[in-house]
């Protein structure tokens, strides 16, 4: 199954935060776990690209109660190197920041 925002809002999604044009190629379900528990399931896209720092890159989007739906768009460099590393790189994007968030209201 295909992200629900759709490949051609991807496709704008990777133009507008790598300025590159994307052309899809697969689409690879992830499974993300911690400890037993589950932390993320979802389909990721697979993108070929011609970034002068990667030829893929992993896209989907994510909507939140109440807000936009939320657009990835993971270059495929090191360490991120497959579907699963890119959802676990936003994993600990998002930690972090939320763990810095904490650290300025303290």
């Amino acid at each position: 199954m295909t992200d629900p925002a759709g490949i051609p809002a991807l496709v704008d999604a990777i133009r507008h935060m790598h300025g590159v044009e994307a052309k899809y190629v697969e689409t690879v379900h992830v499974r993300e776990e911690h400890e037993g528990k589950l932390v993320w399931e979802g389909d990721i896209e697979v993108f070929a690209v011609a970034h002068k720092l990667a030829r893929t890159v992993y896209a989907w989007s994510e909507a939140s109660a109440g807000t936009k739906r939320r657009f990835f768009a993971a270059l495929a460099v090191p360490p991120i190197d497959s579907p699963a590393k890119a959802v676990q790189g936003s994993i600990f994007a998002d930690l972090k920041a939320l763990d810095d968030a904490k650290k300025r209201l303290d």
